[in-house]
């Protein structure tokens, strides 16, 4: 079942194109990475998917519908969309800030009910923030704040989470941690995970599917093994790399190669 498509979609910002005709689709449980150089869209396209760019052409469906017909309430009982950057909000307790996660589906006078409360725990469980629930997020360091607002997201109890490099500011066990949580979830709860990362290693080892830009399109999409390979790496970002089955999982592992080393 295909949860979201992207169909012909162009956009950018005042008279510049910088998202230019993409489609795609990704179909429900799946676990798509974006991936890219800087400057090839990936964050704008994030922007059009999450509804907060308009679109100059094409569109965004969930499911069979339009997003753009699809009020913002409704919307976040589906999806949870997490940007990169953030404006850090009034000091609330780490708790408090992920009970916000909850509003969409808060009955007619806003109480929490029993089944709030089991999700948000399960959410800082899995985000693991439980120690810190009680500490205010602006006294939080930057791979802890960016653990809140994914636990802020999944306590939306989405079924489309779109994140845009989410373990950007996490130290490596954090990173592997988080992952795998978003994999079981994808894998045994149905979750839905679209997700722009920079580390090629980790697009590889957890997603079912990548998707390569370049100059705001598509350069290439399919499985890891399809994508991710020499020339493409090459020919996209501009360096030389040696790409060879990771001894783990089997699937494509990027190994650069440092200029001052060949040129010895």
């Amino acid at each position: 079942m295909t949860i979201l498509a992207l169909e012909g979609i162009t956009t950018g910002y005042k008279q510049t194109a910088i998202v230019k005709d993409v489609s795609l689709a990704v179909v429900r449980g799946e676990f798509l990475g974006i991936i890219g150089p800087n400057g090839a869209g990936k964050s704008t396209l994030f922007r059009a998917i999450s509804g907060i760019l308009p679109l100059w052409q094409g569109s965004v469906l969930l499911g069979d519908k339009d997003i753009r017909g699809i009020s913002r309430r409704k919307l976040a009982k589906v999806v949870a969309a997490i940007p990169q950057f953030q404006a850090l909000p009034f000091p609330y307790t780490v708790e408090e800030f992920v009970i916000m996660g909850r509003y969409p589906h808060k009955g007619r006078f806003g109480l929490m009910r029993a089944r709030d409360v089991r999700i948000v725990e399960e959410a800082l469980g899995l985000m693991d923030l439980t120690a810190l629930k009680a500490k205010k997020i602006n006294a939080l360091s930057g791979g802890e704040l960016q653990r809140v607002f994914l636990a802020q997201g999944l306590a939306q109890e989405p079924l489309l989470l779109l994140m845009d490099e989410p373990t950007a500011h996490l130290d490596i066990g954090h990173q592997v941690k988080i992952l795998d949580a978003l994999k079981r979830l994808c894998l045994n709860g149905g979750l839905t995970v679209v997700m722009i990362l920079h580390d090629l290693n980790l697009a590889s080892a957890y997603c079912d599917k990548l998707i390569l830009m370049r100059k705001g399109g598509v350069y290439v999409q399919g499985t890891p093994p399809q994508v991710l390979k020499q020339e493409s790496i090459e020919m996209v970002y501009g360096t030389s790399v040696d790409i060879r089955p990771d001894p783990v999982s089997g699937r494509p592992f990027v190994f650069v190669k440092p200029g001052y080393v060949r040129q010895r």
